[in-house]
């Protein structure tokens, strides 16, 4: 069961304070903060981004992940603006546990890659850099569809809700992330 959590709780000041893109740096930032942190009690993370790398904030949510199933108690705020990687870094956070502060937008859309394939040499090596691109998107996409899965679970929207409005870039504001039950209050 997932406790309760009052916005007085999570007015109170956030111990983690995360701005900008979601990189290694910021990642280092969150260990650097995280550490700082006091022990006990509840922890809140206050997040504002345009997003970034899905693998950084995937790694920062199994991070909350592994504390919470250590006991601890942890609440995402989000602040301005959660785009893109910070939407896959709040699905990581129950949504008894998700707050976002007053005109707030959430953005959620698919992975994106750049890539370019040159195919030069024997036949078989084009075809093994093919299928090679194309095991790398396969599995970016169970990735995504794992994120989304996460980022639904107990609201009132379904995966395939998600995969059809994603490809479009997804805007959501504060109230209307509410209202599905993406996130638990705006304060």
């Amino acid at each position: 069961m997932t406790e309760q959590i009052s916005t007085d709780q999570i007015l109170a000041a956030p111990q983690l304070r995360l701005m900008g893109s979601v990189d290694e740096a910021m990642y280092a930032e969150f260990r650097n903060q995280l550490h700082a942190a006091p022990k006990d009690g509840m922890l809140v993370v206050a997040i504002t981004t345009l997003g970034g790398n899905p693998e950084v904030a995937r790694a920062m949510a199994d991070d909350i992940r592994l504390m919470r199933d250590a006991g601890r108690t942890i609440a995402f705020l989000g602040k301005a603006v959660v785009y893109s990687a910070g939407a896959t870094f709040m699905a990581g956070f129950p949504v008894a546990h998700r707050f976002m502060t007053e005109n707030t937008s959430l953005l959620i859309h698919e992975r994106q890659i750049t890539k370019t394939i040159n195919l030069s040499g024997p036949l078989k090596s084009c075809t093994a850099q093919l299928k090679a691109a194309l095991n790398e998107i396969e599995h970016s996409i169970k990735i995504e569809d794992e994120g989304f899965r996460q980022m639904v679970e107990s609201s009132k929207v379904s995966v395939e809700d998600v995969q059809k409005r994603a490809p479009d870039n997804w805007y959501l504001p504060c109230e209307k992330a509410k209202e599905l039950g993406l996130i638990a209050e705006v304060i």
